[in-house]
């Protein structure tokens, strides 16, 4: 296992990899992070809002485009 002081010797790219691949491997097993109530309601809402309206919301190239060009 990789100690704090392991993972800072890694370059800045080297330990985004590592965070993009600990995500994969908890993505690969969701039934392993439980939702809460709230977060499950959350959720249903959204889907929800989705379905009555699917041209309500912007798609992700529009969305990423805004954040970069905040100031």
């Amino acid at each position: 296992m990789l100690g704090k002081a392991d993972i800072l010797r890694l370059t800045v790219s080297e330990r985004i990899q590592l965070v993009q691949d600990i995500w994969d491997s908890i993505a690969e097993v969701p039934d392993s992070v439980p939702l809460t109530d709230e977060q499950k309601a959350e959720l249903d809402r959204r889907l929800d809002a989705y379905h009555r309206d699917p041209k309500a919301g912007s798609p992700w190239s529009v969305v990423r485009e805004r954040f970069k060009t905040r100031a």
